[in-house]
């Protein structure tokens, strides 16, 4: 019986990871859910599975959320960065599914890794702006850290029963969202609303935007380059619409190993939860003779200048990627705000990154500073557009 902390319950992934909860009674036990604003889920969530504990994002939404709630056994309220916290460093929490969307998902993850636990991580912003620090803090403590994006299950499984110096490369692939087929004129004039429609996969808005323009692929590269411990150099991205092959891995003898599935993340989240084992997840078979063609081309990088961009900010290393990050996020929420146009998003996190003299990450608190420069930075050049 494996006790869990969900940090990020009510988000996709965090939905899709306790429907493996509830179809695995036997296996895992729910002891703490957080949550950002969405209280009507979390109350639900609560009344189900019954925590121990429970974090929002502020203190007005616990008061909300403790008026809310009514009956016997019911949960500690906790709010804002020390609540999630508190939430990873529970005595009893063995694994930790961090799926808090955004640089917000860093502190909450990292101190739960401080503090032993195992993670399963769907937060793929604290590799990309951590790396170095989350792997040490990891192996200093003895925990593991299992992929939840598909992706990164894809490359993890493709791993298993290999040797690391085999491996020529791995290949991450991408839907290449709604628009991989649109010209840039075109480009220009997508709303938030059409970036909002994802052709294969059910996610969060910010998630959403990212996997449309590709920075989304961009940060798993750099994501990779950690888990997995392969300099950029071996890492590719293809293109691949129907998002049945997951990713893949060749070896130096021309091999290539995959992993298929239909595309939900009930999936990956499974795996990570019950690894090395496979347990039942009660979706439909994926059936081959039903797919069709795979298709499988590379991406546009002039088209899509924010895989691009990510692919600079590996290369610079140190202080870049957190810079990268959080200029995108700053710069999504604008789109979505309608303050600035689709294509406006890759200027916006340009400049904020030449800008940027990058510097050595040393200390989880240069992570966080970066970050903050990033978000400060690129909030000022909003205003000049």
């Amino acid at each position: 019986m494996k006790n869990l902390s969900i940090l990020g319950s009510t988000g996709s992934i965090g939905v899709n990871a306790l429907n493996v909860v509830s179809a695995h009674p036997d296996k895992y036990r729910l002891l703490a859910l957080s949550a950002g604003k969405n209280l009507s889920l979390l109350q639900d969530q609560i009344t189900v599975f019954k925590p121990k504990a429970v974090a929002v994002l502020d203190e007005s939404l616990a008061m909300d959320l403790e008026k809310a709630l009514s009956g016997d056994n019911l949960p500690e309220i906790h709010f804002g960065p020390e609540g999630f916290k508190h939430l990873a460093t529970i005595d009893e929490v063995d694994t930790i599914i961090s799926a808090i969307t955004g640089a917000a998902g860093l502190m909450p993850t990292y101190e739960g890794i401080r503090a032993g636990k195992d993670i399963a991580l769907a937060n793929k912003e604290t590799m990309v702006m951590a790396g170095p620090l989350v792997l040490r803090e990891a192996e200093k403590q003895g925990v593991s850290i299992l992929p939840v994006d598909s992706e990164h299950s894809a490359i993890f499984q493709s791993l298993q029963g290999h040797q690391k110096e085999d491996v020529k490369r791995i290949i991450l692939t991408a839907s290449g969202g709604p628009f991989r087929n649109l010209s840039l004129e075109e480009m220009a004039q997508v709303t938030a609303a059409q970036a909002l429609k994802h052709p294969n996969w059910e996610m969060g808005p910010k998630i959403t935007i990212d996997s449309a323009t590709m920075m989304n692929k961009g940060l798993e590269v750099i994501e990779a380059k950690w888990l997995f411990n392969l300099p950029i150099e071996q890492i590719d991205v293809l293109i691949h619409p129907q998002s049945i092959v997951h990713s893949m891995v060749e070896y130096r003898d021309g091999s290539i190993i995959s992993q298929m599935g239909i595309p939900d993340m009930m999936i990956p989240i499974a795996y990570a939860l019950s690894y090395p084992r496979h347990i039942k997840t009660g979706l439909p078979p994926l059936e081959l003779e039903k797919v069709g063609p795979l298709n499988f081309e590379k991406p546009d990088l002039g088209r899509f200048k924010c895989l691009r961009l990510a692919l600079r900010a590996a290369s610079a290393g140190g202080s870049m990627p957190a810079v990268l990050n959080g200029a995108n996020e700053i710069s999504v929420a604008a789109f979505l705000n309608e303050k600035i146009g689709y294509l406006d998003i890759p200027k916006l996190i340009e400049q904020t990154m030449e800008a940027h003299k990058t510097h050595p990450i040393d200390q989880i608190d240069s992570v966080m500073d970066a970050d903050r420069w990033a978000r400060k930075t690129t909030l000022a050049n909003l205003k000049t557009y």
